[in-house]
């Protein structure tokens, strides 16, 4: 796919047939037709402002919670480096955090600004502008229990910022426009004792520590929970603890998770989730959705 104006006007880094296993945590998955690192908020207005509409654009955060199918990711993926990492405090109670940050940093400067109740960001493994997007949650706290507003840049460059209304929150969901990108949002939490924030957060660190493969190449919590049901009891009620295909596993540990053993490919690991599903509709009758995002064309 040809980008219709002129390259060199960009500033950040645009790199054609760039390679996302590297760039996601299962490892595995095909190349991006382009993807554009901005420098800037402005390079990245001018980028999309310029970019013919109908080229597809999809924001990349950590890759914590997504399958690059093998076929690879047409139009441009847009990841967002250091400009848009910054976390400042606004107030007694407010940060404002760029759309790169990670849930670490996030809790970590909320946690020395004496403010309490993100303490949850601590374990959700991706950026602010990932989990803007999805309503990331854990540990009893969900991005739209604690989201002001956020700042977005939308598929036509235009920047606009949307309330928490706005975005039309639900389980592991938004109506966050498409081709938009979360550049920057703003959460407000209450105030409270570092060390009582600092004790919360290793609570959380050592009950994921305890529960979930962390040290493994995997993608996150693999399907939602459906109402009234844990999916992980149901996949492992389904006989699916420790199921194989090609280099993909059901985590042994938390069979929520996926995990790429060592040369799993996308295909391994999606159909493996596509099976899952199967035997658990087989066995309980339940459908469960898919929580990771799965990207790109099939080859």
């Amino acid at each position: 796919m040809s980008l219709t104006f002129d390259q060199a006007a960009v500033r950040g880094k645009l790199t054609a047939d760039a390679p996302l296993a590297p760039l996601v945590w299962f490892k595995a998955g095909g190349h991006a037709e382009w993807l554009f690192e901005p420098k800037d908020l402005a390079d990245l207005q001018d980028f999309l402002g310029a970019l013919d509409p109908a080229v597809p654009v999809m924001a990349l955060g950590l890759g914590s919670n997504m399958i690059v199918r093998e076929g690879g990711v047409p139009g441009v993926v847009i990841r967002l480096g250091k400009a848009f990492a910054k976390v400042d405090r606004l107030d007694g109670e407010t940060l404002d955090c760029g759309g790169g940050a990670s849930g670490i940093l996030v809790s970590s400067t909320a946690r020395d600004a004496g403010i309490a109740g993100l303490e949850f960001l601590r374990s959700i493994p991706g950026t602010v502008g990932g989990f803007v997007r999805m309503n990331g949650g854990a540990y009893g706290g969900e991005v739209k229990d604690i989201l002001v507003d956020c700042d977005v840049v939308l598929r036509s460059g235009e920047l606009v910022t949307l309330g928490n209304a706005d975005l039309g929150y639900t389980y592991r969901h938004s109506e966050l426009p498409e081709g938009a990108v979360v550049v920057a949002a703003r959460f407000k939490g209450r105030p409270g004792e570092p060390a009582a924030i600092q004790a919360e957060m290793d609570r959380i660190s050592a009950a994921r520590e305890a529960s979930q493969p962390l040290r493994s190449k995997t993608g996150g919590s693999t399907f939602k929970n459906p109402e009234g049901h844990a999916a992980w009891k149901l996949v492992d009620e389904a006989g699916c603890r420790g199921l194989t295909l090609g280099g993909a596993q059901v985590s042994e540990k938390h069979t929520n998770f996926l995990l790429n053993t060592g040369d799993a490919t996308s295909d391994d690991i999606e159909g493996l989730g596509e099976e899952v599903r199967r035997r658990v509709k087989d066995h309980s009758g339940v459908e469960l959705e898919w929580e990771i995002q799965r990207v790109g064309r099939r080859p």
